[in-house]
């Protein structure tokens, strides 16, 4: 095992949510986004839905009132409810609440998160509260890739839940959203169909071996998050990115050139 990474305090936070939908003659399916072109971060990739945390996001997973069954680490609380609340403004999905919202609640909370309502008052008006324990963790990645932004980002998995729709892009940072197979978008990115940035692809990587929410469940129970920075090293004079080979990833290395193409 290697030695845990040190903090970075000018890092982002952010959150990001693996959301599993069982099909009984196939493999799960997986709510992605496709990202704006114009964004400065990932533009035009496919991705998980996520983003930063709100500081709102951390006023709320401290209220009694509107969270149940926090963790007792504050900072994955924080990330959860960022997770949750970005799955609802980017693809209108609804996962974590306590009492499932219909479809109409859905759309109004995610108009009035559109319009700039804070996540904590959405949820007041319409009685809502939220079950952090949906919500598993699933990984925790610190990219540097020289961007001017580094995103320290904790990843979450939660199965789809009943009568949850089809979602639907926000028509701002996503442009479309959609359910498809881990295996699916890999073979789409690399037939040049579509756009993955490493920490997606090495998550679609690891997730496509299993048939179900439960199966993935228990896989991320045997792997607790560690944080990962991806690092490039010399191989056989190629250099390589490389993350940690005991946290369940099957790929755990990658020539920089290719990474680069992509």
């Amino acid at each position: 095992m290697e030695h845990a990474p040190a903090e970075d305090s000018a890092a982002i936070h952010a959150a990001t949510l693996i959301l599993v939908r069982d099909r009984p003659d196939g493999a799960p399916h997986l709510l992605l986004v496709e990202r704006a072109a114009g964004l400065a971060f990932a533009g035009g990739a496919v991705v998980f839905p996520g983003g930063r945390v709100d500081p709102g996001d951390i006023v709320l997973a401290a209220d009694p009132a509107l969270v149940v069954h926090a963790p007792a680490d504050a900072s994955d609380a924080v990330g959860r409810v960022a997770a949750i609340r970005e799955t609802l403004e980017e693809a209108g999905i609804a996962v974590g609440f306590a009492t499932p919202p219909d479809p109409r609640s859905v759309a109004a909370m995610r108009t009035a998160l559109h319009a700039g309502g804070g996540f904590a008052e959405v949820l007041r008006s319409h009685g809502a509260r939220l079950d952090l324990s949906v919500l598993r963790p699933w990984a925790r990645w610190r990219p540097n890739f020289k961007e001017t932004r580094t995103f320290d980002t904790r990843f979450y998995l939660a199965a789809d839940p009943p009568g949850s729709g089809e979602p639907g892009s926000d028509g701002g940072e996503t442009v479309r959203a959609f359910w498809a197979s881990a295996a699916d978008v890999l073979a789409r990115a690399d037939r040049g169909d579509v756009s993955i940035i490493f920490p997606t692809r090495r998550n679609l990587e690891r997730i496509a071996p299993h048939r179900s929410h439960a199966a993935l469940d228990a896989h991320a129970a045997a792997h607790p998050p560690r944080l990962i920075v991806p690092a490039v090293e010399d191989r056989d004079g190629v250099p390589t990115l490389t993350i940690p080979n005991d946290l369940g990833y099957p790929v755990t290395a990658e020539p920089m050139s290719t990474v680069r193409r992509r």
